[in-house]
């Protein structure tokens, strides 16, 4: 069985079957979470006033009032909860309605437990995504979560703006990590239509063979395997945007379909002899040189012009020093409280270390580093013995040959005390010194008394 890993969010089940809630209040609850149930839409709309609810999963069909429209209520009423419809009278259409108005997963019945958590993971996984594109309080160089306030993360910002306010097609380029599905979301909801679809697709995370029916979705018997009709991800970000992540990873023959999609603003299901006109705006990304793979023949010549309409290119972050330290405290404050510890302080050279760094990985890899410092330390203050050794070594290779003799002296000493506590006496010992001299230099290098 599939286990969710939960912070305990808290999640209102609301259907008019006493057996649906008491299955699916039984399985959430066995996952950690806490659960309220609801027979009604009005029930759920009074403990919405008075709990605060992460995730509201609710029947579609059921007396008086629809979960449609409690879809509606939350949408309207409260911008940090998100919703999930189950239904036993799954159709395109309800699918496609259910999720313009504001619900993020569709489920039909009957469903298994895996299916449940799995849904209720991606809509909890979008929760936590849009509450960490929030700007940290007190900040003003935040653009939907892209923080800095170098120039080039500036002109980032500045382009950001002005995408948003057109529907125009946009290509986002960029190295890994960088940060282009956040510059795609931060168009998306500072454009007129925030409260449309928005979805993701990784290209280059779908097989090939998948990939079609994927994104324009298929018809019941179109091939083996399709028991039921599907929409695909063009039809669910009807209205809003489709967001095609590494786009240089697609086939040349999804290019030719891509193009068509483009060119026709219409898409025909696997299966199906009736194209159906769309209204979406396609914003994609690559980290590779597309006009590289074009000269190559990899990649349509005529689908990147479609594509390259407006270009937004993201600095990777060795290239925005002084936001480094500006994304280290958001970070730090961020995991801090999501695992309920105290942030710590970084020491001097720890900051100096992780400004110098080259950060192959960009602002992912620095994520992942905070996340993992946070996590795993057991103290209140984090040193360089607490960085990854190749982190360290690049601290020696970049600093070594920049300081005078007293600082390299005075770090060490600070070194070797951290790595024995405090302890003066065993310092000295490591040191080859006696604790009067061991005294002496830090008071001389200002240490105080440790």
């Amino acid at each position: 069985m599939l286990v969710l890993d939960t912070d305990k969010e808290t999640i209102l089940v609301v259907d008019d079957s006493l057996d649906t809630l008491e299955l699916i209040q039984r399985n959430l609850s066995g996952q950690g979470f806490r659960v309220f149930t609801a027979g009604d839409v009005t029930e759920a709309v009074r403990l919405l006033a008075a709990t605060t609810i992460d995730l509201v999963i609710t029947d579609l069909k059921m007396p008086k009032i629809s979960g449609m429209d409690l879809v509606r209520h939350v949408k309207e009423n409260y911008d940090d909860v998100e919703v999930m419809m189950i239904t036993g009278y799954a159709t395109i259409e309800g699918a496609v309605e259910a999720v313009k108005t504001g619900a993020e997963e569709y489920l039909a019945k009957p469903f298994t437990d895996e299916e449940l958590f799995a849904a209720v993971g991606r809509a909890l996984e979008k929760l936590h995504t849009r509450r960490a594109l929030r700007p940290p309080s007190g900040s003003t160089a935040v653009a939907r979560g892209l923080i800095g306030e170098s120039p080039a993360i500036q002109k980032v910002f500045t382009s950001i703006a002005k995408a948003a306010a057109t529907t125009a097609t946009v290509l986002i380029s960029g190295e890994s990590g960088t940060g282009k599905e956040l510059v795609a979301r931060a168009i998306h909801y500072g454009s007129p239509q925030p409260s449309a679809p928005f979805v993701p697709v990784n290209c280059g995370g779908i097989p090939e063979a998948l990939l079609e029916s994927e994104l324009f979705g298929h018809v019941k018997g179109a091939f083996t395997g399709a028991l039921d009709t599907k929409a695909g991800f063009f039809q669910t970000a009807n209205g809003g945007t489709i967001f095609l992540d590494e786009i240089s990873e697609t086939s040349p023959t999804m290019q030719v379909k891509l193009l068509r999609v483009l060119q026709e603003k219409e898409v025909c299901m696997i299966g199906s002899s009736q194209a159906k006109k769309i209204d979406v705006r396609i914003v994609s990304s690559t980290n590779k040189d597309l006009q590289g793979l074009v000269k190559k023949g990899t990649f349509r010549e005529d689908l990147y012009y479609r594509l390259n309409v407006l270009t937004i290119n993201v600095p990777p972050l060795r290239e925005r020093e002084n936001d480094v330290l500006l994304l280290v405290e958001y970070f730090t404050k961020r995991f801090a409280r999501e695992f309920s510890k105290a942030a710590p302080q970084f020491s001097d050279e720890v900051l100096q270390a992780l400004r110098n760094y080259s950060w192959p990985g960009n602002v992912r890899e620095l994520e992942n580093l905070v996340q993992r410092l946070i996590v795993m330390s057991e103290s209140d203050r984090i040193t360089v013995p607490d960085l990854p050794a190749h982190m360290r070594f690049s601290v020696a290779a970049d600093q070594g040959l920049q300081r005078t003799l007293a600082e390299v002296e005075a770090e060490h000493i600070r070194n070797v005390l951290t790595s024995v506590d405090g302890n003066k006496s065993r310092a000295a010992e490591i040191l080859g010194i006696d604790r009067k001299t061991l005294r002496e230099k830090m008071k001389a290098y200002a240490m105080g008394s440790t």
